[in-house]
């Protein structure tokens, strides 16, 4: 199967001027100014991306496949998540969570749910455990989880800070660090720790002590939500500079809420490095709100479309699409261990996107299969066609 797409202004994500790519099954084969005419016994999808700028696929590293949420009983468990709704945000690798509740939602579901999204054509990995300690697992031990079941790359995402955690303990937070880094060197894997962030006064002081207690590298400790509260966001800045990754959700905009554009242009105004950041979405997750008794007074849903949102919004705002795009594509690969994707170049997977100049998706491809032609959804979920 091929598909020669041509005329694109490409983004590597660093800029490569307009240039044809084409794809042979799932990868990138060629990648050059004017590939020209093939065969014509050569059967081959032509592509004119005039106008368009080709992106690496977004990488999503914050999911909830099973769907999220349960906080005020089991009607408001939210939903598994669809296909559709990560194709049409230009996602085409995401990695799945448990949240809040890791007893009616099982690890058992999350692989089997995470291999589902595999077999309807996603690039699709996820963590073991959930927020609280011990982490529910598949095999009895998060060590064996990452090393022997295919789709589990780390943990997470294990809360801190959170009136909702099992208010881990600096021993129990490195015992699972450890263990997820052991796991990561043997499998070969990221072995990182998907830390939730709550609102708590704490913050960051779990991962700061553990960084000054263990040897256990920084890249390891992955902290999401940092842009719930403005003074998390401003320390987060701290644990970038010990060497931590550390990832802006893509909340929806409220009117109150310090929006994912808004973070990533703060972040690299103030000079903070744009390779210890990236961004997620929280998809199909609860995004609650709670009274001072822990009581829940009402509740939104996360939606991988905030993700397109979130660029559009850079782009309104002048930010350069080579400043902000590594933290939706390159950094995310690197820091989920995903070789060969986040990118665009010869030999790697032809997971891409073309989007036009507002930001808006036009065309994408999940290991080379469209996903979405002429702004069109072309691959819909099991359950989302007619049957």
């Amino acid at each position: 199967m091929l598909t020669l797409i041509r005329n694109a202004d490409v983004y590597s994500p660093t800029p490569l001027g307009t240039l044809d790519i084409l794809i042979a099954n799932d990868r990138i084969e060629a990648l050059q100014s004017n590939i020209g005419s093939l065969p014509k016994d050569i059967e081959c999808t032509e592509i004119d991306a005039r106008g368009l700028t080709l992106i690496p696929g977004l990488i999503d590293a914050h999911i909830h496949a099973t769907g999220g949420g349960g906080e005020a009983g089991p009607e408001t468990r939210v939903p598994r998540i669809q296909l559709s709704a990560l194709t049409e945000a230009g996602v085409t690798s995401c990695i799945g969570v448990l949240g809040t509740d890791g007893t009616t939602r099982t690890i058992r579901d999350l692989v089997a749910t995470t291999l589902g999204l595999r077999a309807e054509g996603m690039n699709a990995w996820c963590y073991t455990g959930s927020y609280q300690v011990p982490p529910p697992t598949l095999t009895g031990s998060v060590r064996d989880d990452i090393v022997f079941v295919d789709p589990i790359i780390g943990v997470g995402e294990l809360a801190l800070s959170d009136h909702r955690s099992s208010q881990p303990t600096l021993n129990d937070f490195l015992r699972i660090a450890s263990d997820a880094y052991v796991a990561g060197i043997i499998s070969n894997k990221a072995g990182v720790v998907h830390c939730h962030m709550g609102s708590g006064e704490r913050g960051f002081d779990l991962i700061h002590q553990a960084l000054n207690t263990a040897e256990i590298p920084a890249r390891v400790y992955h902290p999401t939500h940092i842009n719930r509260e403005r003074w998390l966001f401003a320390e987060a800045a701290k644990l970038a500079q010990r060497g931590c990754t550390v990832d802006i959700t893509a909340f929806p905009d409220d009117g109150e809420t310090f929006i994912a554009a808004e973070a990533i242009a703060s972040w690299r105004r103030d000079g903070h490095p744009m390779e210890r950041l990236t961004c997620s979405s929280d998809g199909a997750g609860c995004l609650p709100c709670f009274d001072p008794d822990g009581r829940l007074l009402k509740m939104d849903i996360g939606r991988p479309f905030t993700l397109i949102q979130a660029i559009q919004g850079l782009i309104e705002h002048g930010e350069s699409i080579q400043d902000f795009l590594p933290v939706f594509t390159s950094n995310v690969a690197r820091v989920m261990g995903l070789h060969g994707r986040g990118v665009i170049e010869v030999g790697g997977y032809a997971d891409i996107a073309c989007n036009d100049s507002s930001g808006q998706l036009v065309h994408s491809w999940a290991n080379g299969q469209p996903m979405v032609q002429d702004r069109e959804l072309t691959k819909h979920g099991t359950f989302e066609s007619e049957l």
